[in-house]
C-alpha cells in the first residue's frame, strides 16, 4: 500500500517568547491507502492542529507534510488549495456549511470549484447524499436541517469525488450512537476502497473502527495502539436512511 500522508518531524508553534505554545512537537506520522488512523488525546493535546497541518490548512513551523508524495510545505497557498480540493476531504468540527447553499449545492461545491461540470458534480453530490440517507433533504438549506443532518451533509461533502485523504474531526459528535456507527461504516468503506483516513475522536467505540490509534499529549505522540477489528461494526448494522438524527 502506498503512502498517502506523511508527516516528518512536524512542529507547529503559536505565539512567541513566554506565551509560545507548542501545539505539535516533532510529530512523525504515516498513513497509507486503505488505512484508517484514529487520533485520541485530552483537550488541547494538538488533535485538531494535526488535522489542519495534514491538510495544508495550517502552516508548519518546521518539518514536512507530504500528501500523495507532494510537499505541502513547499507550496504556495494556491497550490495547497488545489491539492485540498482534489485530494482531501474534510469533516470539520464546526461543519463549515455555507448557509446560502442547499445541501446538494454544499456537497457539490468542491467539485465545481475544481472545474467539474455542474451536472456531473451534482450527480455525484446526489449519490453522496443518498449514501448518508439524505436524498430527501437535498434541496433544503442548513438552517432547515437538524444538527445530525447537517453533520451528514458535511460527511457527504468530505467523501464526494475521488478523495485520496479523508480528515475527520469528531465526525460523530452531533450524532446519536446508531447514526454515529453508520457514519463510521461509511468512512471505513471509503478507506477500504483505497483512501487514507485520519480520524479525531474522543470515543473509544469509534476509534475501534481504525487500524490503529495514535495518542497525543501536549503536542507529542506518546503511544500507538493496534485497532480492535478494523472494519467490524461495534453493534448491529445500521442504515442511515432509517435515522433522522
Amino acid at each position: 500500500m502506498s503512502v498517502v500522508l506523511e508527516l516528518t518531524n512536524v512542529t507547529r508553534d503559536y505565539g512567541r517568547g513566554a506565551t509560545q505554545v507548542h501545539a505539535l512537537d516533532c510529530v512523525d506520522l504515516t498513513v497509507r491507502e486503505g488505512e484508517l488512523v484514529a487520533v485520541m488525546g485530552p483537550s488541547g493535546s494538538g488533535k485538531s492542529t494535526l488535522l489542519n497541518v495534514a491538510g495544508g490548512l495550517d502552516p508548519v513551523t518546521s518539518g514536512t507534510v507530504l500528501v500523495g508524495g507532494r510537499d505541502l510545505t513547499a507550496m504556495d497557498a494556491r497550490r495547497r488549495a488545489e491539492v485540498r480540493r482534489r485530494d482531501v476531504g474534510y469533516v470539520f468540527q464546526d461543519l463549515n456549511l455555507i448557509p446560502a447553499l442547499t445541501a446538494l449545492e454544499n456537497v457539490a461545491l468542491p467539485l465545481e470549484l475544481d472545474g467539474v461540470g455542474v451536472g456531473r458534480a451534482r450527480a455525484q453530490a446526489t449519490d453522496a447524499l443518498n449514501a448518508v440517507g439524505l436524498e430527501s433533504a437535498r434541496d433544503r438549506f442548513p438552517v432547515d436541517l437538524s444538527g445530525g443532518q447537517q453533520q451528514r451533509v458535511a460527511i457527504a461533502r468530505a467523501l464526494v469525488g475521488p478523495r485520496r485523504l479523508v480528515l475527520a474531526d469528531e465526525p460523530t459528535g452531533a450524532l446519536d450512537s446508531v447514526t454515529g456507527e453508520a457514519v463510521m461504516r461509511l468512512l471505513r468503506t471509503r478507506v477500504d476502497a483505497g483512501a487514507a483516513g485520519l480520524l479525531v475522536t474522543h470515543d473509544a467505540r469509534y476509534a475501534a473502527w481504525a487500524d490503529r490509534t495514535v495518542h497525543l499529549r501536549d503536542g507529542e505522540i506518546v503511544g500507538t495502539d493496534a485497532g480492535a477489528s478494523a472494519g467490524e461494526p461495534m453493534g448491529e448494522p445500521a442504515d442511515l436512511m432509517e435515522t433522522d438524527a
